[in-house]
């Protein structure tokens, strides 16, 4: 079981060390991952789900809103003002937002235990400051969204609409809806 971990430890290290040398059109064209960035999210989507650092790193299942099938996408937790959130940054196509749309807002969150949670779509007039914040711990998302993460926030002010934002509340055993504050450890561990 420990050789199993720290080779996927490894192989994740290596992953993130070719993803950030090497020109993003290598993962993503045309606003799809190519089928080497299939790949990566899967392998990230493995550790992620193994619970491992940084707490913010997460798997996204949602229901395919075609197969039906569980659809696993690996995201980065956006944290403003105690709330938590997630940011297509591949915008309105992304494969995850039409699903989770489709979906009601149904999901569930994995890093190292699952969570189900609803997901609320965010106006485009109040993501400003969670896609600043989101692009400043996002690293690997800065070559796909226009915007320097030391700009005010006029600029992103003006891509807000095209950049998806979900505000993730946790779900209640009874379907019910609710807020939850804290900090991305709190929903992922």
């Amino acid at each position: 079981m420990l050789r199993r971990l720290l080779g996927i430890v490894i192989a994740v290290a290596l992953v993130v060390i070719v993803w950030l040398r090497l020109p993003i059109r290598i993962f993503y064209r045309d606003g799809r991952p190519t089928r080497i960035g299939v790949l990566v999210n899967r392998v990230g989507a493995v550790y992620s789900a193994l619970g491992l650092p940084p707490a913010w790193w997460v798997t996204l299942e949602t229901r395919g809103r075609r197969s039906g099938r569980s659809v696993s996408t690996t995201l980065v937790i956006g944290s403003h003002e105690a709330e938590n959130y997630l940011v297509s940054m591949l915008g309105e196509e992304s494969g995850w937002v039409r699903n989770v749309r489709a979906a009601g807002g149904q999901a569930v969150i994995h890093h190292g235990r699952r969570r189900s949670v609803v997901l609320e779509e965010v106006a485009p007039g109040q993501r400003a400051p969670i896609l600043r914040a989101y692009l400043r711990r996002a690293r690997g998302a800065r070559a796909h969204i226009p915007v320097s993460p030391t700009a005010p926030l006029a600029e992103f002010a003006r891509i807000a609409a095209t950049y998806p934002v979900f505000r993730i509340t946790r779900a209640t055993s009874r379907g019910q809806v609710r807020s939850h504050p804290g900090s991305p450890a709190t929903i992922s561990g």
